[in-house]
Parts: structure tokens; C-alpha cells; sequence
């Protein structure tokens, strides 16, 4: 009897189910800025890579199951009891505790270009544990909010054998990622010019007629603002700053070759200098592309044009003295390095005015 009393009065202090999993929300959240600067454990076991890959792939399960389960008996009414909740909120909390662990046995020694993916896929799983608990506290029972938080969960947790094995992979993953990107600013670059102020010529010919009848309207339904288009000026601008676009597109074509041909996976310091430096071509290239539409301060190009190239520089220096280069007077570094000068050189003939006014 006495037994049966104090587990009554234990189930009696337990909160609410949509309380506790608003708890439980609040203590995964905790988690996240931990796993975001969280360094290596340090151990003097020697790293078995096979079994840490293991353990990362059977968390991971382990997480879509537990939110396979929470999502299910959150769908559906009655809600679990109170007893029921907690062990539900245990067990999810236990798999994100788990997965975190597995990650923080992964040693700086593998690669910080590693370690940044895996950490990344375990950010992406507890993020998304943590919303699907916020929306199943918020709206439970079935909702397309609850399908859809589940699905982010599921899909985070299916990425974790997709992950590269060793540094050189990671390497390869994340340079790929980089020359995609720039590959699209400068298609999103072309575009713009082609389709940007396609009434130039004819606003340049009637304006002068018009001027007096039209004043600020449009004409043919074209804006007369011109600060809604190039002008002259920033149209030769615009030539030698794409050619530096598609150096910056050549550049990073060729480390990444450089990486998939000559890498070793041993030599991970070197790769992660070489991701480090290469990372910051795409968000220059950005700054660039952004800086060329209408309305252009020349100025401002220039000095985005200039930052992109102190970037590439120092990324085809880094290369070149980096083992991936096994030749460094390989003829390809010097002619990029070239092109890259002729580029900025011209993007000085052409600004010069706005330095010297």
C-alpha cells in the first residue's frame, strides 16, 4: 500500500503533457550553443573511424525514431498521460544527448573541415527535434505543421550517411559547394545585364524630345529614373568586373581539382587552409555582384572588386605552397594571378575618377 501511495504522489508532481514537452523544448534549445562551440573530447584511445561513423549513423536512427514515435501519439487524441509523456520526452532527449556525444568524440586531428559537416548535420538534427517539440506542444493533435516538422527531423537524420568519411572528401564537398556558387552569381550577373535597361538606346534618343512634355513620367512605360538603369559609364564597368567573376569561377575549378588530384587525406591542416581561404570567395563574389546594379557607386565596386581579388590571391598562394601543388611553378596558378591583375588594373583605369574627385 505504501508503495502504491508514493508512486501515486510521484505521478501527481509530474506536469502536464503539452507542459512537459514544452520543457523538453526549452531544455534541447539549451543544448545548441554548446554543439556549436563544443570542442573534442580528449581521450587517449586511439580513433577508430569505422566505429565512429557507426555510432553517428545509429544515433541518428535512433533520433528519427524517437520523433517517428512523439509524433505519432502527439497526432492523435487522447494525448499520452502524464507517466506516458515523460517517458517519451526521456527518450528523445536521451537520443539528442547521444548523437551530441557521438559528435564530440569526432578529434580535431580529423579535420576541422570534417568536424564543421558533422557538426553541422547534428546542429540540423537537434534544431529540428527542438521545433518539431515546439509545434507539437503548440498545435497537437494532426496538423500539417507536425508533417512537416517531422519530415525536417527525418531528412536531417538520412543526411548523416551522406556525410564524407575523411577531411580530403570533406574538402572536395565543400570546394564543389563554392564553385556552384559562384557559378550561379555569375550566370545571375549575365542575366542581369542582358535583361537590365532594355530601353536604354531609345531613352537616350526620345529623352531630350521629351523632356519638356514628359518630365519624370515614363516613357513607353519605361521608368526615367536612371537610377533604374546603367549608364554608359557603368556598362564598361560591368566588363572587366564579370571577367573577374568567371577568374574567381576558374580559380576555384581548379584548386578543387587540385584537391581531388593530388590531396592526401593525411595532410589535413594543409585542406583546411585551402577550404578556409577558398570559403571566402563566394560571399566576395556577392558583394561584387550586388554592388553593380543600378544605382553603381563606382567607388564601392572598386572596393568590393578589391577584396575579392586580395581573397583569390591569397587562396592561389596558400594552394601553391600547399602539397596539392606538387609543382609550384605549375603554369596555372601564375596565369590566373595574371588574369586576375589585368582585371583589377582595368577596374582602376575605369574608378580612378572616383578616387581622385
Amino acid at each position: 500500500m505504501a508503495s502504491v501511495a508514493a508512486s501515486a504522489a510521484a505521478d501527481s508532481t509530474l506536469l502536464p503533457p503539452l507542459e512537459q514537452l514544452r520543457h523538453l523544448a526549452g531544455e534541447l534549445r539549451f543544448l545548441l550553443p554548446g554543439v556549436r562551440v563544443g570542442e573534442a573530447r580528449e581521450t587517449t584511445k586511439e580513433f577508430d573511424r569505422e566505429t565512429f561513423w557507426r555510432r553517428l549513423r545509429e544515433a541518428a536512427m535512433a533520433v528519427s525514431r524517437a520523433a517517428t514515435t512523439l509524433t505519432e501519439v502527439f497526432s492523435r487524441l487522447p494525448l499520452p498521460s502524464p507517466q506516458e509523456t515523460q517517458k517519451f520526452s526521456e527518450q528523445v532527449h536521451a537520443a539528442i544527448k547521444a548523437i551530441i556525444a557521438v559528435y564530440y568524440s569526432l578529434p580535431k586531428d580529423q579535420g576541422i573541415t570534417l568536424r564543421k559537416l558533422v557538426r553541422s548535420a547534428t546542429l540540423d538534427i537537434v534544431d529540428g527535434m527542438a521545433q518539431l517539440v515546439e509545434v507539437l506542444y503548440i498545435t497537437p493533435t494532426q496538423s500539417p505543421e507536425n508533417l512537416i516538422s517531422y519530415n525536417s527531423v527525418w531528412e536531417a537524420c538520412q543526411q548523416v550517411p551522406r556525410i564524407p568519411r575523411d577531411n580530403k572528401a570533406a574538402a572536395l564537398s565543400v570546394l564543389t559547394k563554392s564553385v556552384d556558387l559562384v557559378k550561379d552569381a555569375h550566370e545571375e550577373m549575365e542575366q542581369a545585364v542582358e535583361e537590365c535597361d532594355p530601353y536604354y538606346g531609345l531613352l537616350s534618343d526620345i529623352e531630350e524630345d521629351n523632356s519638356d512634355n514628359h518630365g519624370d513620367e515614363d516613357i513607353l512605360g519605361c521608368p526615367s529614373n536612371r537610377d533604374s538603369y546603367w549608364s554608359e559609364e557603368d556598362q564598361e564597368l560591368i566588363i572587366p568586373c564579370l571577367a573577374l567573376v568567371r577568374a574567381s569561377k576558374a580559380c576555384l575549378k581548379k584548386i578543387r581539382l587540385s584537391v581531388a588530384e593530388n590531396g592526401k587525406k593525411d595532410q589535413v591542416a594543409q585542406l583546411d587552409d585551402i577550404v578556409d581561404i577558398s570559403d571566402e570567395i563566394s560571399p566576395s563574389v556577392d558583394d561584387l555582384a550586388l554592388s553593380i546594379y543600378p544605382p553603381v557607386c563606382h567607388l564601392t565596386v572598386r572596393i568590393n572588386c578589391a577584396k575579392l581579388v586580395s581573397v583569390l590571391k591569397k587562396a592561389l598562394e596558400i594552394t601553391k605552397a600547399s602539397h596539392v601543388t606538387p609543382q609550384p611553378e605549375d603554369s596555372w596558378i601564375p596565369l590566373l594571378i595574371n588574369a586576375v591583375d589585368h582585371c583589377m588594373n582595368r577596374i582602376k583605369e575605369l574608378t580612378q575618377h572616383e578616387v581622385e574627385s
